[in-house]
């Protein structure tokens, strides 16, 4: 087998790929960045391994012996899907490898937010609180989650975790399933709009789709109580990212992202421009990417080109 690993720099250097060697002869490539170069290391790739490059039909087209396509992520949006079936090609992604690493990054962005984390350190380490007359510091008062509702948009495998977290920290929990699909007796279902309106704390979930896209507006934005906390880890273009920017300089909300309509974010993004910075944060899509989580989305995807080969034979 010819396998070739389109953009292993999105793994990590710290991860070993040395077990693809055991299946065939094995390529990793940092990242490919040209057609003509996708075109050219795939054309004799009889397994193509990616994390975000698009494989499309021009590359399916291209790539003669090609027979599986690993993709080392849950989505698979940036495949061909209904080409590649046509092909006979086979398509395989990975699952639930990160839900741990997410939801301990969900808690993050939020204690950050709630807690004031920026300003206290800054406080700190520019000698302010060495000039103090008092022990302790109440600038930035800062509120306890139990007794608070928390409100989950996309109660998914990760959802579901962390309301179990929010209701251990005592916080009452409701949800909306932007699918429809989701059910549960254990916390309250209830529309978007109750949702914004009734939550201290809201986290999204969700995967981006025609129900999810520009699901959250200025409209919906507005209806967000002051002084609460969103947090977006699901995909950027659930929250529309013009309507944030604005509503963040006139209302006080507190948000933290992991995910942007374009990642990386280019740099005339509203996002960058806004100015009430100690409300707001943002991480590089790195919510995912535990050391354990990479290790495990590595060791699945082998597993799945082990169980293709012992299908083939």
């Amino acid at each position: 087998m010819n396998i070739v690993f389109l953009d292993a720099k999105t793994i990590g250097k710290d991860i070993s790929l040395d077990l693809f060697n055991n299946f065939g002869n094995f390529m990793a490539y940092d990242v490919i960045l040209t057609k003509n170069d996708l075109l050219q290391k795939t054309k004799n790739a009889n397994i193509i391994i990616t994390n975000k490059i698009v494989i499309d039909k021009t590359v399916i087209d291209n790539a003669k012996y090609l027979k599986l396509i690993c993709v080392a992520a849950t989505g698979t949006n940036n495949i061909d899907l209904d080409y590649a079936n046509e092909k006979g090609i086979i398509v395989k992604n990975v699952a639930g490898y990160s839900t741990k690493s997410v939801v301990q990054h969900t808690f993050t962005l939020l204690f950050y937010l709630l807690e004031k984390i920026k300003f206290y350190d800054n406080l700190v380490k520019n000698g302010k609180w060495c000039e103090s007359k008092i022990f302790t510091n109440l600038d930035k008062p800062f509120w306890e989650i139990s007794g608070k509702t928390w409100g989950i948009i996309g109660l998914g495998a990760i959802g579901k975790e962390v309301a179990k977290i929010a209701k251990c920290f005592g916080a009452n929990v409701i949800y909306y399933s932007t699918s429809g699909k989701n059910k549960t007796d254990e916390y309250k279902r209830v529309s978007l709009d109750e949702l914004l309106k009734q939550s201290k704390i809201i986290s999204i979930h969700a995967p981006l789709n025609k129900k999810t896209n520009n699901l959250i507006t200025k409209d919906k934005l507005s209806k967000i109580k002051d002084g609460s906390i969103i947090l977006n880890l699901g995909r950027g273009g659930i929250i529309n990212e013009n309507d944030l920017a604005e509503i963040l300089e006139v209302k006080n909300i507190y948000v933290g992202l992991d995910v942007t309509k374009n990642e990386p974010l280019k740099k005339n993004s509203p996002l960058l421009k806004v100015k009430n910075n100690d409300n707001f944060v943002i991480t590089p899509h790195i919510a995912w990417s535990s050391i354990e989580a990479r290790k495990e989305l590595i060791q699945k995807v082998a597993e799945n080109i082990k169980i293709f080969l012992k299908e083939k034979r």
